[in-house]
């Protein structure tokens, strides 16, 4: 049995403390401070109270912190100051250069690990994935602490703020993608076609971001999609409704104005051409 000390149980971080607890292990929580709905949560998964972090982290081997993700350096520093010597797992949707700090910087942890959870609250029918990048020996712990549960690790190769920059651009384009897509709704229900709208919508393809071997045909066509994101930004003004979305697409096409009808060019060569300065 693994002890571990979870930071905090919110909605994600209580499902994940359940699935701990599932698979036999001690999950302690510290209530100082917290709200009756975390409280609630912590109890529902049978998570244990203790008085104090100074006593949950002298008990505990490792500490998941799972708390939003503008507390995530505050939390580190926390326990930092408490000297904890055991593994700590950064599982917060922060950034590279976030997570490089905590690790190098703040050390919370004799070890530290870059994790990023992908998915809904593990439990019932519903699985998440935990990837980890780190200290091998740490991230035999961590699973073993999920063997058999709803939360499935997975293992990476790549160094500390790898994983984080997973989580970046898988958030950054979902988050995105769902914000265009109440502005689109928003315009078209501004003239009265938001059903036509949902109609086109469902017969587009779903699985823009799994297929990267079509961004070299956008890259081709960027030439002529930036007119167009700039009049549908002047349309959205129009309507009353924000145009920065267009505006900044506008902004990303301009990288790829070198590559007009270049339809034999790899998808290395278009990822590479948007870290480039724009003409």
């Amino acid at each position: 049995m693994t002890t571990v000390t979870v930071l905090h149980p919110g909605a994600m971080g209580s499902a994940v403390a359940a699935q701990a607890v599932a698979a036999g292990h001690e999950v302690l929580w510290v209530p100082e401070g917290r709200s009756e709905a975390t409280r609630e949560r912590a109890r529902m998964v049978g998570a244990v109270p203790v008085d104090t972090l100074a006593e949950a982290l002298e008990r505990s081997s490792l500490i998941l912190s799972v708390c939003p993700p503008q507390a995530a350096q505050q939390v580190a520093e926390l326990v930092a100051a408490h000297g904890f010597a055991g593994v700590y797992v950064e599982a917060n949707a922060i950034n590279p250069q976030r997570m490089l700090h905590i690790s190098e910087d703040i050390a919370p942890g004799t070890s530290v690990l870059d994790a990023a959870i992908f998915g809904p609250p593990p439990g019932g029918a519903r699985t998440a994935r935990l990837y980890l990048a780190g200290e091998g020996s740490a991230i035999d712990q961590v699973e073993s602490l999920f063997k058999d549960t709803a939360l499935h690790t997975r293992r990476t190769s790549g160094t500390i703020g790898s994983v984080s920059a997973l989580k970046m651009a898988f958030a950054g384009y979902q988050k995105a993608a769902r914000t265009l897509a109440g502005v689109a709704h928003a315009l078209a229900a501004a003239h009265g076609v938001g059903e036509e709208l949902t109609t086109e919508a469902k017969v587009m393809a779903a699985n823009i971001l799994s297929d990267p071997e079509y961004l070299p045909s956008v890259a081709a066509r960027a030439w002529r999609w930036a007119p167009e994101m700039q009049d549908i930004a002047d349309t959205l003004r129009a309507a009353h409704l924000p145009p920065d979305m267009a505006e900044a697409a506008v902004t990303v096409m301009s990288h790829w104005e070198r590559d007009k009808d270049r339809h034999d060019l790899s998808v290395a060569d278009v990822l590479a051409h948007l870290r480039r300065p724009s003409i």
